[in-house]
């Protein structure tokens, strides 16, 4: 949205190349930034300090300073998880589920088996297929599909943060 000539536009490729390069790895924990629009409104040039990578430091400088001032969030994929279980081990799984931070969203019945719809994080989902066969005798059964992307919790988000900065410091 540059009105005039503030900066020639043979340096613009240089500022997006700059914010892409810092939008790749955020400093929050290291991990692409999703979801931001940038906007170039204005600059300057000079004809004699100006080059294509003093620009793209300077986006790289403009990304960083907004990105700590916009108090980014860590987001997780959520998946829908779809159970069909005994209904004598129904209590047991739904447990489990809650147990892994999940939200339980249905719960139908279909003859002798109880079918428990639920929003679980994909994270909390790993080596789930061994315990509910260990919750349900082997008989129970699920399916997993991606749902949505939520913001994790503040204690999640700083656990995180802390072992990220820890293991920058490592380097």
């Amino acid at each position: 949205m540059l009105v005039g000539q503030a900066i020639p536009s043979g340096f613009i490729p240089a500022i997006e190349k700059g914010f892409k390069e810092a939008a790749n790895s955020g400093s929050l924990i290291g991990h692409p930034v999703e979801n931001i629009r940038i906007v170039l409104t204005d600059g300057a040039s000079h004809a004699v300090d100006s080059s294509e990578l003093a620009f793209k430091l300077a986006a790289i400088y403009a990304f960083r300073q907004c990105y700590t001032a916009a108090k980014p969030v860590i987001l997780e994929p959520i998946m829908l998880v779809e159970l069909k279980v005994p209904t004598e081990f129904q209590g047991t799984v739904a447990g489990d589920i809650n147990k892994r931070k999940g939200v339980i969203v249905g719960n139908d019945q279909d003859a002798d088996d109880s079918i428990i719809t639920a929003h679980v994080p994909l994270n909390n989902m790993f080596g789930y297929s061994t315990s509910l066969r260990s919750m349900t005798q082997g008989k129970g059964e699920f399916t997993m599909e991606y749902q949505e992307h939520l913001p994790v919790s503040q204690d999640v988000q700083m656990q995180l943060v802390n072992t990220y900065k820890a293991s920058k410091a490592a380097e």
